[in-house]
């Protein structure tokens, strides 16, 4: 995590990290103002609140409750040398709590992170550089060893050199790589999380059988992403590289879009309107640039190449965004590498939504066929001593997939947890089905999976299908249980031998499409230094429904970005029109104002946790429309998930607006005992909210220009940086 400090007024520190600021001082006695604890304070603290967050995440795990629980830490200084100290942390259990739950609290806390950190000893590093904002030195705690080569199924480099290469090659970006977690809670199953330093949102999770093999996944997951512009998915650019000469690749095309709204002629092709347009329905407005919202230059397109015959089609960056998220894209030590990891992650998901929405019953891999792998035997045989059986499927149809399934069952909460994976080889499709299983995952947070179902609308609605595809936490058929298969168990092998290449993967996978019946198409990168792809199967590989192309598009936040960013600029007739749209729209009232506008916020903030219900409601009191105002208001209480701080907002909104509305109440008679519930501060911003002296009360002003939206600007600074260098290797050639 990058914490970068700032310097206030006299010993005052302010350090700014994530979407948080942390002021600190010093006593007076050491000539600072007493304004806010001292650092040596906060990590004290630090520790204890760690303790305290195991005890809780312990207690929420098993519904006991923490009421009568208590916890404390106090420091104990040696007097000979005040650097050697004791925290001695006590906790206080009601008589309730079993022994055997004593002793696992007590457990609990000595897995406390910042403890485990203060005892292995932290390393300091001091150094000076040129230019802070500039310096891109990678944080990666796993260093290639040269003494090593460590070869893998799947890899045409050792994971060493692979590591070694694309942390080079994010660096020589200009993005500084942070590890924020490993995980390594079973044998052989390795997780980490990675992330931009100075963009947060810009991560990545990798897993594998192998901490280096971990670091590869996640390193290689991050390069794909940049080159695939996911990370910016939906995101407003700004209006800098809006009015650049291109906003996505060098290569892209814009075409104009027809009088008559028609597809204008060049983009896509035959099959793939067929596709995406059958009923003609599909408009060239649907399919404008959400990132750069530039209807005047018309429809933004990428070139793919088609495999059939390696012509060039133009697909819509709307179309692709829209549809795919990240499904199809990868990166490699070569392109053959990329594309076998490309496809096979393509059938793992459309093989595992078939598998899913016809509640298929999928045979057992028989003990004497896992006996063969050990590692993975050790790693199931882990997680059923902690109590979780486990089932492993053969997903591949019949052996027409390469797709295997690891399926986790939890007893504590009836949950079940269906990970799946793929790969030419049996072997490592198996293996990324139990690192898939783990990873990013604790014991507790198994507890959140859901239970299986024999509602079979639940199971095949779009919806479930995009839980499992972003987390696999969507739900299950009970049908997928039953110990009658639909299918033989087959002990498949697409990679041949171990002497065949990912070259010879790429064109069995590819064969599989074309005996389907699908088309495929390629985009390939490789402007910064390690080729990937992305493979889109148009019928196959979308994550979300053809239909959100015209009923649920992202770039219906063109409709009202500018609108909303410039809200506390708008007169109250432009303020009508707002809201007026917005009540026409389908737009849910629980969409948050961040995914409908393509604007990232401080979630700690108002604007962070905004919603088109909350947004009407201020609308409407900035416009003195107090019965609508009141009607929303008490929908927001009754299902809205906010924070408590604007949930006794709106309580309060909710008696003064009642008080108003009556005749035979006059706010006067009750502002006393109001002020005494709900504090001044409220009161002062819910009486000047009705009565319209305070506008939008809690938001912050902003603009187009994204002023004071530090969250979202770190995420456009760092699409600058891939632009750039999209720029200059365009320049180059």
């Amino acid at each position: 995590m990058e914490i970068n400090v700032n310097f206030l007024d006299n010993l005052r520190l302010e350090a700014k990290f994530d979407d948080f600021t942390v002021i600190t001082d010093q006593p007076i006695r050491y000539k600072g103002d007493g304004s806010a604890p001292s650092p040596f304070d906060y990590f004290l603290a630090s520790s204890a609140l760690c303790a305290a967050y195991f005890v809780r995440v312990y207690c929420l795990a098993r519904d006991i409750p923490t009421d009568n629980i208590r916890l404390s830490q106090n420091n104990i200084v040696d007097p000979e040398d005040r650097y050697n100290q004791i925290f001695k942390i006590q906790v206080e259990l009601p008589e309730d709590i079993s022994e055997k739950d004593r002793a696992g609290i007590l457990r609990s806390i000595d897995r406390c992170t910042v403890k485990k950190v203060i005892q292995t000893g932290p390393d300091f590093q001091i150094e000076t550089v040129e230019n802070l904002a500039e310096d891109a030195q990678a944080l990666l705690m796993v260093e290639p060893d040269a003494e090593h080569r460590t070869m893998i199924e799947g890899k045409d480099l050792p994971l060493e050199q692979t590591i070694a290469n694309m942390t080079k090659i994010l660096a020589d970006l200009g993005m500084k790589i942070e590890i924020s977690s490993w995980r390594n809670i079973v044998p052989h199953v390795w997780s980490l999380h990675i992330r931009d330093a100075a963009s947060p949102m810009c991560f990545t999770n990798g897993k594998g059988a192998t901490k280096e093999s971990a670091l590869c996944s996640a390193l290689g997951e991050f390069i794909e992403r940049l080159n695939c512009n996911f990370f910016y998915n939906d995101q407003y650019f700004g209006e800098e590289i809006a009015t650049a000469p291109f906003v996505h690749y060098p290569n892209e095309k814009w075409f104009e879009l027809e009088e008559d709204d028609s597809l204008p002629t060049g983009i896509l092709d035959d099959h793939t309107r067929a596709i995406y347009n059958p009923e003609g329905e599909l408009g060239g407005s649907n399919l404008i640039d959400t990132n750069s919202g530039r209807a005047d230059r018309g429809i933004c397109s990428l070139p793919f190449v088609r495999k059939s015959d390696g012509e060039v089609v133009y697909f819509p960056s709307n179309l692709i965004e829209n549809l795919f998220l990240s499904n199809g894209m990868s990166a490699g030590n070569t392109l053959p590498e990329a594309q076998v990891q490309c496809l096979s992650e393509i059938f793992e998901r459309a093989v595992k939504k078939e598998i899913l929405e016809q509640e298929i019953a999928l045979p057992d891999v028989p003990k004497e066929v896992l006996a063969k792998y050990p590692d993975i035997v050790e790693g199931i045989e882990e997680l059923e001593k902690q109590g979780f059986p486990i089932l492993v499927k053969d997903a591949s149809l019949g052996g027409q997939f390469p797709v295997m399934c690891v399926t986790l069952m939890n007893p504590r909460n009836g949950g079940v947890f269906a990970s799946f994976g793929a790969h030419p080889s049996f072997h490592v499709a198996l293996e990324r089905s139990l690192t898939e299983l783990m990873q990013g995952r604790s014991f507790e947070g198994l507890n959140d999976v859901p239970p299986p179902t024999f509602n079979s609308l639940e199971v095949s609605e779009p919806n479930n299908f995009v839980e499992h595809f972003i987390d696999s936490t969507g739900v299950v058929s009970w049908r997928f249980f039953s110990a009658k298969s639909d299918y033989e168990f087959v002990e498949w092998d697409f990679s041949g031998n171990h002497h065949d290449t990912n070259e010879t993967e790429t064109d069995r996978l590819f064969r599989i499409l074309e005996e389907m019946g699908k088309e495929a198409y390629m985009a390939t990168y490789d402007e910064l230094g390690a080729p990937a792809c992305r493979i889109l199967v148009p019928g196959y590989s979308e994550v979300y429904p053809v239909e959100d192309l015209i009923w649920d598009n992202t770039n219906k936040a063109l409709d009202y970005r500018e609108d909303i960013l410039n809200l506390h600029r708008l007169e109250d007739g432009q303020l009508e029109d707002l809201v007026e749209r917005l009540e026409e729209s389908q737009i849910d009232n629980y969409e948050t104002i961040i995914t409908l506008i393509g604007v990232e916020f401080d979630e700690n903030t108002v604007w962070g946790q905004l919603t088109v219900l909350e947004l009407k409601i201020l609308i409407y009191l900035a416009l003195q429309r107090h019965d609508e105002a009141l009607e929303l208001v008490e929908a927001f209480l009754q299902y809205n998930d906010n924070t408590v701080e604007r949930g006794l907002f709106y309580r309060a909104v909710q008696a003064v607006l009642e008080i108003e509305l009556d005749d035979d109440l006059a706010l006067e008679d009750f502002v006393f005992n109001l002020r005494r519930m709900y504090g001044d501060a409220v009161m002062d911003a819910v009486v000047g909210s009705v009565d319209g002296s305070v506008r939008f009360a809690g938001l912050t002003p902003t603009n187009m220009q994204l002023e004071g939206l530090d969250k979202h600007l770190r995420l456009i600074e760092s699409y600058k940086k891939l632009h750039a260098a999209r720029a200059a290797c365009a320049r180059n050639t």
